[in-house]
């Protein structure tokens, strides 16, 4: 089964969604504040549609908490990551890195043994990374973007149960999405107390933009995904690593040097190897 083209448009366009959102984060003065205010305004956007959807099943009830936990990791090692590092260096490592650590999971506590093509999609995305680390760049970003792969690797596990459990993939997302503000805004105003109000207030519009990019970015992909096969869906999403090599040249001043088109390339071609 292919996929059709309008589909794969989508899918693209999700990848953008994707790498602009992190964008948004790394181009913020605060980048916590800013992390923060990519998930409250996800948050309220899910919060307005979800009244259209029906609520999902109560089995995958237990998987949208333990995603909403794992989260408040996700999005703290993303602050972390672009405080100390470059948009088209820290992106690739945690957008590469997280479909290693399942490829690689699988293979040695599932018992999903690899065949010669994942084995060489492996072997890429590696080579990639290792690629992008080369040269100068701040021991703090290497170990939040590595640390986050491994998070990432965690809720996509923990998500893709949750979707199946939850009979209405489109509704679990609204309702983690939902979660995941109150979690992530409470701890926030623990930590940050009043300067988050002030900053969502002067900047409430950057929140929303980076919120619709998260929401509808997860959303698309989880309806090309009932539109085409999931292995191409999932590869042609990692785009984004491209993406975010692109607008950090673009738009935050970042060198677009050949060493990292070439680990870029690498790490996208590891991953479709990986998912075919």
């Amino acid at each position: 089964m292919d996929l059709p083209l309008p589909v794969a448009a989508a899918v693209l366009g999700a990848a953008l969604l994707h790498a602009t959102w992190n964008a948004l984060i790394k181009g913020g003065r605060d980048k916590d504040l800013e992390t923060l205010a990519v998930a409250l305004g996800s948050g309220a956007l899910a919060a307005v549609l979800l009244p259209w959807f029906p609520a999902p099943a109560s089995a995958s009830w237990p998987w949208l908490a333990a995603s909403a936990a794992v989260h408040i990791l996700y999005f703290a090692f993303v602050a972390g990551a672009y405080r100390w590092g470059e948009l088209s260096y820290v992106y690739p490592l945690m957008r590469g890195g997280g479909p290693l650590v399942v490829a690689l999971a699988g293979a040695l506590f599932l018992g999903e043994t690899l065949g010669w093509l994942r084995s060489a999609g492996v072997a890429l995305v590696c080579a990639g990374i290792a690629a992008f680390a080369a040269g100068t760049h701040d021991r703090r970003a290497t170990l939040f973007a590595l640390a986050n792969a491994g998070v990432i690797a965690a809720y996509t596990l923990i998500d893709a149960q949750g979707a199946r459990a939850s009979g209405a993939p489109l509704s679990y997302t609204l309702w983690f999405f939902a979660a995941n503000a109150i979690v992530i805004g409470t701890i926030g105003f623990a930590r940050r107390g009043a300067a988050l109000p002030r900053y969502l207030r002067r900047n409430w519009l950057r929140a929303f933009a980076g919120g619709a990019c998260a929401l509808g970015s997860y959303g698309i992909a989880l309806w090309a995904m009932t539109r085409g096969p999931v292995a191409l869906v999932a590869a042609l999403r990692e785009t984004s690593v491209v993406f975010g090599a692109l607008l950090g040249a673009l738009f935050l001043g970042e060198a677009l040097t050949r060493r990292r088109l070439v680990a870029t390339g690498a790490v996208l071609g590891g991953l479709v190897a990986l998912r075919l």
